[in-house]
């Protein structure tokens, strides 16, 4: 297993990116100001976005596994990485997610903690609905961990 840094033609990796934000002009609103990483085993099996939010703050904006690969760890390696490479570098590690079963409970095994909810953020910013495991997805969940 590689983790490496994608520097250059990051729209090669929209399928996959999509999986985790399935707009594409929102991806578009991070991707190219953000620090990419793709993880490789025997091919790409998941990638992840992050981008400095200011004030120590890393934001976790996109990450997602292939289908096919996940509950392989492939997520909560990616996670480990972003720790071990951004740790003095900056004081807090953050993701904004859909309050759903399937990324919550995810998130908190990784160490993250609830912070803060913006409300009506997938209805106002998404031009359709978004659903994950069949609940809509209304409010952005904020979650956060030391560093």
């Amino acid at each position: 297993m590689e983790i490496r840094k994608v520097e250059t033609d990051k729209k090669k990796y929209l399928d996959l990116l999509l999986l985790a934000d399935e707009q594409e002009d929102m991806v578009d609103r991070y991707l190219e100001r953000g620090t990419m990483y793709v993880l490789e085993d025997g091919g790409v099996r998941a990638e992840c976005v992050v981008t400095d939010e200011g004030d120590g703050v890393l934001e976790l904006k996109n990450i997602a596994v292939k289908p096919e690969c996940q509950g392989r760890g492939y997520g909560k390696a990616l996670v480990g990485f972003l720790i071990r490479t951004y740790i003095g570098q900056y004081t807090v590690l953050q993701v904004g997610t859909g309050d759903s079963p399937s990324t919550i409970p995810f998130y908190e095994s990784c160490g993250f903690r609830r912070h803060h909810l913006v409300k009506n953020f997938f209805t106002d910013h998404y031009d359709h609905p978004i659903y994950e495991c069949g609940v809509q997805l209304v409010d952005m969940v904020y979650l956060q961990r030391e560093l």
